[in-house]
């Protein structure tokens, strides 16, 4: 049998909701190859262009968050953007975690795509059903002790 070599597929997650937390929004960026600072940049335009007004941005520590470009990135955007990083090696307090693991249990769970790009069709499937079920952002929040409602 012969073993299947592929690329990395890299997945850039959020998870935006209103301060009381009932309103929740999804945002997924799949990237071939691994996350680095330019792919970190992008996906901060992105968010950009999609939620208005003051953010508070809470981030793990891949080092591509704490990179001296994005860094630099963070400050020219201080009029909207706050960054707070979770603790060290706490991934349970970090609601895309649970997405993760709820998309492992579930639409991933036994799936064997040939191709990466069966990968990337298949994840952006359950997103699509993650996004309809408002229930699991609020589950997500809940379980990682951000919001207790």
């Amino acid at each position: 049998m012969e073993s299947a070599s592929w690329e990395p597929l890299s997945a850039i997650g959020a998870l935006a909701t209103t301060p009381a937390g009932r309103r929740r929004r999804w945002f997924l960026a799949l990237r071939r190859g691994s996350v680095r600072t330019p792919q970190v940049i992008e996906s901060l335009r992105g968010l950009r262009r999609h939620l208005h007004g003051r953010v508070i941005l809470l981030w793990d520590r891949l080092s591509a968050h704490r990179s001296g470009a994005t860094h630099r990135h963070l400050q020219a955007q201080r009029h909207w953007l706050h960054v707070e990083l979770f603790p060290p090696y706490a991934p349970e307090l970090n609601p895309v975690e649970y997405l993760w693991a709820h998309l492992d249990g579930t639409d991933m769970a036994n799936f064997v795509p040939t191709r990466l790009d069966d990968v990337a069709a298949q994840v952006q499937r359950a997103m699509r059903r993650v996004r309809q079920r408002p229930d699991l952002g609020r589950a997500f929040l809940r379980h990682s002790g951000l919001y207790k409602r």
